[in-house]
């Protein structure tokens, strides 16, 4: 029997543990920070990223892993003629996935490129899922089909607190962003279909806030919720909110917490939070 492999990026939100206890394999992008460049996970961790870019002169600038890095990977896990399956970050907010796509085309191993449509902890359901069918000995066709259903069924829901570091990014012009500060407005973001889109602008916590209980009370009416994430950037007393609420109708103690990613850290902001889950109906 084909043994089927599984590759991500370095943007999934998968724990150490996770990554050793699945064998998944992931294929570093790197962050530069004032003039050094770190590559993620390797020379720098999620937390050491965050507080670094508290401090720096300039916004950090993340950059997708170079192709000869997929080539790399995926041509020495497919050496025992195993197939490969490479999950990556959403194309909305890089490339990655398409220099995944070329690197299997280079590859001597039997590779297929996905793009999840999502990043942080919502591509780790699918990559965490994808590698336990694997070692199950699932087909390349089942697991496949399964991180599809897992896509289309997850949530992400994030809000930016901050509007600093999306005017610095150009990802919003100057003068809305100074209105946005005179204004405390605060933004509610969403992925679905491989996009990020803004669903709602608020002014001030207190109204985000409410906001965030219909999406507590949307989620608890799921009717089987399979994994819940909690992501953020260095938003400690959200977190422990969300907690609390998502606590009432799912396992406290299931609901894995990180602080995210550097490429949505470096968008979002210091005081950024996410929720991100999925469900069976």
């Amino acid at each position: 029997m084909t043994q089927i492999k599984i590759v991500t990026d370095s943007s999934c939100g998968v724990t150490e543990e996770e990554i050793k206890k699945y064998n998944i394999s992931i294929v570093p992008l790197s962050v530069m920070i004032d003039d050094t460049v770190y590559v993620e996970g390797e020379t720098i961790s999620n937390d050491q990223f965050i507080k670094k870019m508290a401090t720096s002169k300039s916004l950090p600038k993340t950059s997708q892993p170079p192709l000869g890095k997929f080539v790399e990977v995926f041509d020495k896990l497919g050496e025992d003629g195993s197939q490969v399956i490479s999950f990556n970050m959403l194309e909305a907010i890089s490339g990655t996935v398409h220099t995944a796509e070329q690197a299997a085309k280079l590859s001597k191993s039997d590779v297929t490129v996905v793009d999840s449509q999502f990043t942080d902890r919502a591509l780790a359901f699918q990559v965490l899922e994808a590698a336990k069918m694997a070692l199950n000995g699932a087909s390349k066709a089942e697991i496949l089909a399964r991180a599809e259903h897992i896509r289309d069924h997850t949530t992400l829901y994030l809000s930016v607190v901050n509007l600093e570091n999306l005017v610095k990014g150009g990802r919003l012009s100057k003068i809305s962003g100074m209105l946005g500060g005179l204004l405390n407005i605060k933004l509610l973001l969403q992925v679905k279909d491989g996009k990020l889109n803004v669903v709602n602008k608020v002014r001030g916590m207190k109204a985000m806030k409410k906001i965030w209980l219909d999406i507590y009370q949307k989620m608890q009416e799921s009717k089987q919720i399979g994994a819940v994430g909690i992501s953020h950037v260095e938003a400690f007393d959200m977190v422990n909110e969300m907690k609390e609420h998502v606590g009432k109708f799912f396992p406290e103690d299931k609901i894995v917490v990180r602080e995210t990613v550097p490429i949505i850290a470096t968008h979002t902001g210091m005081g950024a939070f996410c929720l991100l889950y999925y469900t069976e109906d």
